[in-house]
């Protein structure tokens, strides 16, 4: 059904609003307030003669009139309110809050933000008192000849200085002499920033940013920026001089912060941002804020918009520019020139007959004459900047009035910038330097979080050093292994998603050493590409040092290479190296100790790992699907999150379990999957026999094989089929070892070893397609499988609702918002609660998308009264299993005994030992030798509860409270979540008797 929207504005900037509006299928009518005469009675856009300073009478307009939408163009209304008041009312509207608009509206407010938040800006200070302004242009120590009108002045605050006497004399003219109004109550006195000044504008939902081109503008009124500044004489876009890099540098530095700043003092940003920036050598630095489209910027970018603007606008008001973003009009330019009556910006002659109009004019007596300054605007695209000024210009020529002012150069930086020789550096040929200095440095900090025993993980060196001795190895055997992502990377590329790509490639060359029995010691990357965009590698690399935490390995060094015209624009490649140790007598695999009759334990996968993928595009490419469509496999993830689920680490988890001597081998099912993979643990007499109907197969794959017709042997030779690595162990061993694994992963035992015989196979798979096709149902219900834990058959099974309570800084929170993103997750969070506001755990879970309450124990009179409003918050969202992450409070027993068997907690020991508070200065004080952390259910008694999981941290000779706590709260983000999945998918419960009770058969495969 078609809407009616309302324009608030009279200028150009908001016909253009009302042009674009009306393009929209979407629209049936576009109403502008005042309007001009530029948009009365032009198709679906008239006029309204409604008040819009009056907020009462306006939304009652809206009512009467049926307006779905209010765009608010200028941005005095912004300021005063009439987002807040139109909301308020039950009328839709477009445009920052006016909490949110005091960006725009003082730019005292506005510097100090960008101070709190070190948003780049030029150095300043604020005066009331005109003399003390004067002394500190006179005393600083940068030339502080930037004087501005704190307030809102039309665009017209800002008086540039030649020196300091012209910088004081603005202040007078300023605050004595009221040259703006109120506006000029406070001045802001800032430093003279030499550069490129450019507008960088962006949607913004409060959450994600969505770049619009840069643009420039002209605020000189005369040709050759001569002239005194005026509101703006024109503009072009894009603005070359801001290369890919440098936008995507102003989104990260400025635009994102700006939105985060916003959010988290509590004054969500929602709608556009214009930042006026001053490209130095330095870098981008803000000159402003504004709070809605530029005026004439927004005249160059709304033809430029390929996507529909009202829906583009609905997306902006109901958080989805992440998932839809704005499309823009690639190879075109557009030009700009603002025709004003003469004299301007002073005091122009008005009501001049014009043969042609298109924004600042009004009707008289049905003619169209100019209303008094910038008249109207030309705007010309064309595929070459210099082609689209002159099409302006013939535009600008053929409209006459009395006393026109225009200028005829707009956009001759732009064109100078492209005209120019240059002398041709290294950078010129594709290569540049400072960009890889720039990301080194960026990276060091996130490698040097990955030291461990044996090195510091220090970058720049030439090589890296590695103390095996240190490591705690009395004779060990070195293991190396290298891998690849694979055409993995064409979709993280596709999809503009690179922060997971590096665990991939962490995982494939960790879990081979594995295979080996070794630990993972450190790790090289090789990042290659044409051109090196700064922040997509550090991406990559920050998810590679990421990953080497979870693997305990450090990452040691790397190598980026920037290689023009090797790859597309976009492309880069990647490879990794990891170097392992085990002592010899715990080498892996023990071929001569296994036998027929030996079982194997198949451990999850999180999905496709890496591996397969050429085929995976080559089966996307028969459908009419793109990387971006959603609820294909489950309702909360698109097919591009689905298919970029990262490979999981194995180290941590297996390691302790490999060395503790029941292991007879460990293969990484990787390239060549099921069917070539096992056989490389095993000697050639020898075979296994596997059942697929007793371990889960992710949705992923029964789509993979539906969509491309793909054959059993296809699906076991290419794919994990759900399992990302198989143990080989005795029988008699099995049902321990498939336990500890379970603690703190999905495990199944999946088939067993046999004698092989002559031109057998060396792997059967029964069940595979039968399992298959009955994940083809991403719900279907598995649970009466044997040896499986009790989940559903795919990724979109029934989620339990969790809620986590809180006290602090959230770090175990994180953990656990990280597992339930998972697309195999059987948990999800609905809600964090914490006892205390403002703690970090809440901005945490507010950025997760995560609902929040606080409950504050201060203002209850008992705990009893506090724990009933807890309990009625949980009754509220309907929560099954309760975490306890940091939760400072000693809950009721009539909350424990409401919530037994749903109520999780994390003790920083290995219970029963180290009870209560400062659990690492007991353990080092009673001189053990291995600590850790538990999750247990909550019981009555403190830390009394039955354990659900746990993981052992060694104590070190040279531990000290501090190091020892945060190792092992490195133990707690690993188990918890883990813990969390076990009663979230019905693995374990906490039976009658207070015991816990797995739901797992003790019945071995035959």
């Amino acid at each position: 059904m078609a809407e009616r929207v309302l324009v608030i504005g009279g200028g150009g900037r908001e016909h253009a609003l009302a042009w674009k509006l009306a393009q929209s299928p979407h629209v049936q009518q576009v109403l502008v307030a005042p309007g001009n005469a530029g948009t009365a009675n032009c198709g679906k856009i008239s006029n309204s003669e409604v008040s819009v300073t009056n907020h009462s009478i306006l939304a009652q307009y809206c009512k009467d009139h049926n307006v779905a939408l209010v765009v608010v163009g200028p941005e005095v209304p912004l300021a005063a309110g009439i987002v807040d008041d139109l909301t308020a009312a039950g009328v839709l509207c477009f445009g920052p809050t006016a909490r949110a608009a005091q960006l725009e509206a003082s730019k005292s407010f506005s510097k100090s933000f960008m101070d709190r938040h070190s948003i780049p800006t030029a150095r300043w200070s604020s005066f009331t008192d005109s003399q003390e302004a004067c002394n500190f242009i006179q005393g600083a120590e940068f030339p502080a000849l930037v004087v501005k009108a704190s307030g809102l002045a039309a665009g017209k605050g800002v008086i540039v200085a030649g020196n300091k006497d012209e910088a004081c004399q603005a202040v007078r003219d300023i605050m004595k002499d009221k040259a703006f109004g109120s506006a000029g109550e406070t001045v802001v006195v800032e430093e003279l920033l030499e550069g490129e000044e450019v507008s960088c504008l962006c949607f913004s939902d409060g959450f994600t940013v969505a770049p619009m081109p840069p643009a420039q503008d002209h605020k000189r009124l005369l040709d050759g920026d001569q002239g005194p500044n005026t509101g703006g004489m024109g503009a072009y876009c894009p603005a070359p001089q801001v290369s890919e890099e440098m936008l995507q540098l102003i989104k990260t530095m400025v635009l994102q912060k700006t939105i985060d700043g916003m959010r988290e003092e509590g004054a969500p940003y929602i709608g556009v941002l214009y930042a006026g920036l001053m490209i130095t050598k330095l870098g981008p630095k803000v000159l402003e804020f504004n709070c809605r489209f530029g005026d004439p910027e927004c005249q160059v970018l709304m033809p430029l918009l390929k996507s529909d603007l009202y829906e583009v606008l609905q997306n902006t008001l109901q958080g989805k520019l992440a998932s839809r973003p704005p499309v823009w009009q690639e190879k075109s330019a557009a030009v700009t020139v603002v025709m004003a009556s003469g004299g301007r910006p002073h005091y122009a002659t008005k009501s001049m007959h014009i043969y042609v109009f298109h924004a600042g004019t009004t009707l008289k007596e049905g003619k169209v004459v100019t209303s008094g300054g910038r008249v109207l605007t030309v705007t010309a695209v064309h595929s070459h900047l210099n082609s689209a000024l002159q099409l302006a210009n013939q535009g600008v020529g053929a409209i006459a009035f009395s006393g026109a002012v225009y200028r005829r150069d707009i956009g001759h930086r732009a064109i100078s910038f492209l005209t120019c020789s240059r002398a041709l550096t290294y950078k010129d040929s594709g290569v540049d330097i400072a960009a890889g200095n720039k990301l080194v440095d960026m990276i060091k900090p996130v490698a040097k979080a990955t030291s461990r025993p044996g090195c510091s993980a220090e970058l720049g060196g030439f090589a890296g050093l590695f103390d095996l001795k240190a490591a705690g190895f009395t004779d060990p055997i070195l293991v190396s292994g290298t891998d690849g992502v694979g055409t993995k990377l064409k979709i993280a590329q596709a999809c503009d998603c690179h922060s997971t790509i590096g665990q991939d490639l962490v995982a494939m060359c960790v879990n081979d050493v594995l295979a080996q029995g070794a630990e993972p010691l450190f790790f090289l990357d090789y990042f290659s590409c044409g051109q090196l965009d700064v922040t997509v590698a550090a991406s990559v690399i920050e998810g590679i040092a990421e990953a080497c935490c979870l693997a305990g390995c450090a990452l040691l060094g790397g190598e980026t290479a920037e290689m023009p015209g090797m790859y597309g624009p976009g492309e880069y490649d990647l490879a990794g190296f990891c170097v392992g140790a085990v002592d010899r007598g715990q080498l892996l695999p023990r071929l001569a100790d296994i036998v027929e009759g030996d079982l194997l334990i198949g451990i999850a996968s999180s999905g496709l790992h890496s591996n397969g993928f050429s085929l995976v595009r080559q089966v996307l490419d028969r459908t009419d699907l793109q990387y971006s469509s959603p609820k294909l496999l489950c309702d909360d993830y698109t097919l591009g999150e689905v298919l970029l689920t990262p490979t999981k680490i194995y180290s941590k988890i297996l390691l302790p379990i490999l060395q503790n001597g029941s292991v007879k081998a460990y293969t990484h099912i990787t390239g060549g999957g099921l069917l070539e993979n096992i056989p490389r643990v095993l000697l050639p007499e020898l075979a296994v026999d596997l059942d697929a109907s007793h371990w889960r197969i992710p949705a992923v794959f029964s789509w993979l094989q539906q969509k491309g017709i793909l054959s059993e042997e296809e699906m076991g030779r290419t794919f994990n089929c759900g399992l990302g690595a198989v143990l080989v162990v005795g029988r008699q061993d099995a049902q321990q070892l498939l336990r500890e694994v379970q603690a703190q992963e999905d495990a199944w035992i999946v088939g067993s070893v046999t004698c092989r015989q002559p031109g057998a196979e060396p792997v059967v798979i029964r069940n595979l397609q039968y399992s298959l096709q009955a994940g083809t149902n991403p719900c279907t219900d598995t649970s009466s499988l044997g040896n499986g834990l009790v989940q559903g058959g795919g990724i979109c099974q029934k989620k339990t609702k969790v809620a986590v309570l809180i006290s602090g800084t959230g770090t175990n929170l994180q953990a656990l918002i990280e597992q339930v993103k998972k697309p195999s997750s059987s948990a999800e969070i609905i809600v964090v609660i914490s006892n205390r506001p403002g703690v970090l755990g809440l901005k945490r879970a507010s950025m997760a998308g995560i609902q929040t309450r606080v409950v504050d124990h201060k203002l209850y009179g008992s705990r009893a009264d506090f724990d009933s409003t807890i309990d009625q918050v949980l009754e509220e969202f309907g929560v099954e299993v309760i975490c306890l992450a940091g939760f400072m409070r000693i809950l009721t027993a009539p909350f424990v005994k409401k919530w037994n068997g749903k109520l999780l907690n994390i003790h920083p020991s290995l219970l029963p030992s180290f009870k209560g508070v400062h659990a690492q200065r007991q353990a080092l004080q009673a001189g053990v030798r291995l600590t850790g952390c538990t999750v247990h259910f909550v019981a009555e008694e403190v830390d009394a509860g039955a354990i659900i999981a746990q993981e052992a941290v060694p104590v070190l000779a040279n531990d000290t409270e501090e190091s020892l706590s945060e190792r092992v709260k490195e133990a707690e983000h690993r188990v918890f979540p883990a813990a969390l999945e076990l009663v979230a998918s019905g693995a374990v419960r906490l039976g009658e008797d207070g015991r816990i009770v797995w739901s797992i058969t003790d019945t071995a495969l035959v």
